[in-house]
């Protein structure tokens, strides 16, 4: 399956790194992997704890009816997040930049479907389930090296492939606090953006969840009463917090951190559930970039923290510099919050 990696090297940093006189960037102290062969063992013994890896591929939003250009989200943040400064507060040798996952083919295929093709979307399903084995095999190695995986890019399918991975590395059940405008609890009808969750549930890898910031009018009273029913799932709604002020935003943060950090637990950040960033289903009432860094920062800080995905960016040739200073703030922020070491939450 490692064929499927494009290892991060010399040559490519090289292309994207913009030095300046008298400054220190971040691509300047990464680590990198010289080859493909034995991944697990040069990961273990790196001196990293952060591996950053990109899933550019959007056949999961196809597959589910979403609007493509989440595959573009990895390129728009690695230019961004080589250039930023290191110092004190950053980090970088802490962190390795593993490479990608090379979906051309895939994409490829794609690009020859129809969404209005019922054979088509069945087809996309497919693809989707062959890309959740690649998502998985890296996680289980990254996992297992005894380093954090950062995943950047892709469509929500692949909460699947992190949770697998990390559930089989760690060999028990995690848990996964889920920031996001909707549940992706839909049935399993074949693999898409919208039933990672389910397929990690039956399949025995996911054990408490959390959604935090549910949209109201996009959950529909089925799935309410699925959840409701089910002790291992709790929520909260966008409406509850952001506009009947029924809860608040700190005190929520509280009860998802209760409800998953007894155990291993992933951080799933959804760009669908902030304000007007660019994403497969842009939404023009979410949560603040700010509050999204906050929570980033309150729940990457705990010891049980076991990786951050940040997914369902898509941006445009206008947005994309927007886009890959977002989700560097959002890396960052993780790797911030882990050095400080503040684990007494």
């Amino acid at each position: 399956m490692e064929d499927k990696l494009v290892i991060f090297n010399q040559t490519t940093l090289k292309k994207l790194l913009n030095k300046r006189p008298a400054e220190s960037k971040f691509g300047e102290h990464i680590k990198m992997i010289t080859n493909i062969s034995n991944i697990y063992e040069q990961l273990k013994s790196l001196d990293v704890e952060y591996v950053i890896i990109g899933l550019p591929e959007d056949v999961g939003v196809f597959a589910n009816y979403g609007k493509s250009g989440t595959s573009t989200a990895w390129d728009a943040t690695i230019k961004i997040l080589l250039n930023i400064q290191s110092n004190h507060f950053t980090h970088a040798n802490k962190v390795m930049i593993l490479g990608h996952l090379n979906f051309e083919t895939e994409l490829k295929k794609l690009s020859t479907l129809s969404q209005n093709k019922i054979k088509d979307v069945a087809k996309a399903r497919k693809i989707v389930s062959k890309i959740d084995k690649e998502v998985s095999d890296i996680i289980y190695k990254i996992v297992s090296s005894g380093k954090k995986p950062i995943i950047i890019g892709g469509g929500h399918n692949n909460a699947y492939g992190n949770i697998k991975g990390a559930s089989l590395a760690l060999n028990k059940r995690i848990n996964v606090i889920n920031f996001d405008a909707h549940t992706d609890l839909r049935k399993e009808e074949g693999r898409h953006s919208g039933n990672g969750f389910s397929y990690a549930f039956s399949e025995g890898f996911l054990r408490n969840y959390f959604i935090f910031g549910l949209h109201e009018n996009y959950t529909s009273e089925l799935i309410f009463k699925i959840i409701d029913k089910n002790k291992n799932i709790a929520y909260n709604t966008y409406e509850e917090i952001a506009i009947r002020k029924e809860l608040k935003f700190k005190n929520e943060m509280e009860h998802g951190l209760f409800h998953v950090s007894k155990d291993s637990f992933g951080i799933e950040i959804d760009c669908d559930a902030i304000q007007n960033i660019p994403s497969s289903a842009i939404t023009p009432s979410g949560f603040s970039v700010d509050q999204t860094r906050e929570f980033i920062n309150y729940f990457g800080k705990h010891k049980n923290a076991t990786y951050l995905h940040i997914c369902e960016a898509a941006p445009t040739a206008e947005t994309e510099t927007q886009v890959g200073k977002l989700i560097t703030y959002f890396i960052t922020d993780f790797i911030k919050a882990n050095a400080s070491k503040n684990s007494s939450i």
